[in-house]
Order: C-alpha cells, then structure tokens, then sequence
C-alpha cells in the first residue's frame, strides 16, 4: 500500500510560547522539558519529514490503528489490502460483514479473531453514537471523545490517540514503546511513569499543534527502530546522541 499522508509536516521549531497542558486538578503537574525542542529539531534535519500516517482515509486509519496492535506495520498492510479488494473500508460494510469472514480477511495482522470483534466494536459505537458519522466524530471535544473511545472494546490509550491525531487531527500526542525508550534512556521519563504521565510530558511542553505531535512521534519511531533499539543501540550514529553524552551514568 502506498504511504499518502494524512497531515501535513512542520518545520522546525523552538521556544515554543504556549503549552498543552491537559493535566486534571488530581495529577501532578507534567515536568519541564525544555530540550524536547532541541530532540525534535536534530532529528528532523537528520531525518526529513515522516510522511505518516499511511492511509488513505481516515477510516483506514482507524482500521490499521485497531489492526497494528501487537504486530508489524508490514502485517497490517496486507490485511488492509484484502479489506479494501473486499470493499470493506467504509462503516457501513465493515459493520454489514460477517465477523468470521472479517476476521479471515486480517489473519494477517495477528490475533485476528479479536481484532475482527474491535473493529466491530468501533462501528458500532461509531454508528450508535454518531450515526456512522467520522465528521461528528472528530467534531467532539477532545478529552470527552478519547473517554468515549477508550470505553470501546479494544482501544487502549495509544489506539486512542492514534485515532485521535492521525484519523481526527487533535491535539494529542501518541506514546509507544520507542517513546519510552528514548525518554527512559536520556533521563527524561522514569520506567514508572504511566502513559498518560509520558503523554502529559510532550503536550506540557509542546505547542498544541497535530501537525508537530504527527511529526514528532513519526520521527521518534525512526529513532527507535533504526538506532534506538531495545538490543544493540547504535548511539554513535543516533541524532540524539549529542544528548545522550550530558549524562554519562546512562547505560543503553
């Protein structure tokens, strides 16, 4: 399937002047992170703009958020390419569609049988609440549209906000696995943190902007994946290396 880009990428920044706090009265204030700006500005000129996320709809970032739970994007790829051969990238279809023939259409992306109950989940929800409706959807505030959908079988907090910023272009920002790595590494997050309190960190220091949250985590997952890996980090080729090396305990 062909990468189109759902949002389009931002340049360079620094000094942001507002922050997207979104922390509730009962949690404890997101902590400063100045050099948030600095990460984002040496990996985009070391890597260029992303290009996420692959789709083309929204629908179908919905599906390949639900989908790529737990498996590679490869995977995921072919499961949306027998879904769409078969029609079936649309609410209507999708919710119409027996669910054991669903589910054999995305064998590929692992857990295929759960995966086929989430996305019927969503459209029905999607249908119950918004008249199958993506417009109304997005329309919806954003802290009441993500408890709507983190009550929806299946959407933990990063399907969540994945639908959130790339399918609904809000405000949030996506965590994973790679966040926390790099975050953990350079002594900005601590492995007790909860998704949401490593969330709170990027939007607290962050300007409120899709298009920067869109790019910033493209490029995190970059790094991740190529140089920040869980086994064998290659910190001499990393961009964030600079970084690293201002705290020399620090141990990959």
């Amino acid at each position: 399937m062909a990468a189109s880009r759902i949002l389009p990428t931002v340049a360079p920044f620094r000094n942001p002047s507002r922050r997207a706090s979104r922390k509730s009265p009962q949690q404890h204030p997101a902590p400063d992170r100045p050099e948030l700006t600095l990460y984002f500005d040496a990996m985009l000129r070391a890597h260029g703009p992303q290009h996420w996320w692959p789709g083309r709809t929204r629908f179908e970032v919905i599906v390949g958020a639900i989908l790529t739970q737990n498996t590679s994007w490869t995977n995921v790829e072919r499961a949306i390419a027998n879904l769409r051969r078969a029609r079936l990238l649309s609410p209507g279809p999708l919710e119409s569609v027996p669910i054991h023939h669903l589910a054999n259409l995305i064998r590929s992306s692992g857990y295929f049988r759960q995966k086929a109950r989430k996305l019927k989940a969503f459209v029905a929800f999607l249908q119950s609440q918004y008249r199958g409706s993506l417009n109304k959807l997005f329309a919806t505030p954003t802290s009441k549209l993500r408890e709507q959908l983190l009550a929806v079988h299946g959407i933990g907090p990063e399907t969540a906000d994945s639908i959130l910023l790339y399918a609904g272009n809000h405000p949030v920002f996506v965590v994973d696995a790679y966040t926390r790595r790099i975050l953990e590494r350079h002594h900005l997050a601590h492995d007790k943190e909860s998704y949401d309190e490593i969330r709170q960190i990027f939007e607290f220091n962050l300007p409120a902007d899709p298009k920067l949250f869109n790019e910033y985590h493209a490029l995190i997952v970059h790094t991740g994946k190529h140089f920040c890996r869980k086994r064998e980090p290659d910190c001499a080729h990393c961009a964030l290396e600079p970084f690293l090396s201002r705290h020399p305990e620090t141990n990959p």
